[in-house]
């Protein structure tokens, strides 16, 4: 089996490390029962505080920046490697194999992929992420705000054909992720941050 591939099973591994689960767990909370029931950092700051919550953000975020940069040291990076194993710590976040494949939306991972693989691309959207979470306080609409400008920052800084594919893809998974949040968000029943 080829580095490449064994990398790419690696980041999936890798991502599907449930931080958020294991941050509430210590406080004897059941993060998949309270809340939203999400796993991620967004759901650990309401039920469980904001250290927990800062912890799980970097656990998700250390992950996806791990990824990649083990592909780029182990199988020699490129384009299509490095993209590949960044999107497959993302599935695992999403669809964790320690959590029967029920997982988060996969925002912190993706940005910890972006600032391995993408990094100016990734230092745009989270000040696109910031603006829109501090003006709104819907860490979800931030999201999907920051995610839908992925693909145009990608084009606007020509970047290669392998990076917008890749960067392409992760910003349709997490965008596909937050459908649940967009029919919430419609109707008026959305959780804001610190709600």
């Amino acid at each position: 089996m080829s580095s490449e591939i064994i990398s790419i099973a690696a980041a999936y591994i890798i991502g599907s490390i449930p931080f958020g689960v294991l941050t509430a767990k210590i406080k004897g909370v059941d993060l998949r029962s309270v809340g939203s029931g999400n796993i991620g950092a967004t759901n650990v700051l309401r039920t469980t505080g904001k250290l927990p919550a800062l912890i799980t953000l970097l656990g998700d975020f250390l992950k996806g920046t791990a990824a990649v940069l083990l592909c780029r040291f182990f199988a020699g990076g490129g384009d299509m490697w490095e993209g590949a194993a960044g999107l497959s710590a993302i599935l695992g976040h999403v669809f964790p194999v320690f959590l029967s494949f029920r997982g988060g939306k996969g925002v912190a991972t993706g940005f910890g992929v972006l600032a391995a693989y993408s990094p100016v691309s990734a230092v745009i959207i989270l000040i696109v992420w910031l603006a829109i979470a501090v003006f709104t306080r819907y860490s979800s609409l931030a999201a999907l705000t920051a995610y839908t400008a992925l693909p145009v920052i990608a084009v606007l800084m020509e970047a290669s054909k392998g990076e917008i594919i890749f960067l392409l893809l992760i910003a349709f998974l997490i965008i596909w992720r937050h459908a649940p949040n967009v029919r919430r968000l419609l109707n008026g029943t959305e959780s804001k941050i610190g709600g």
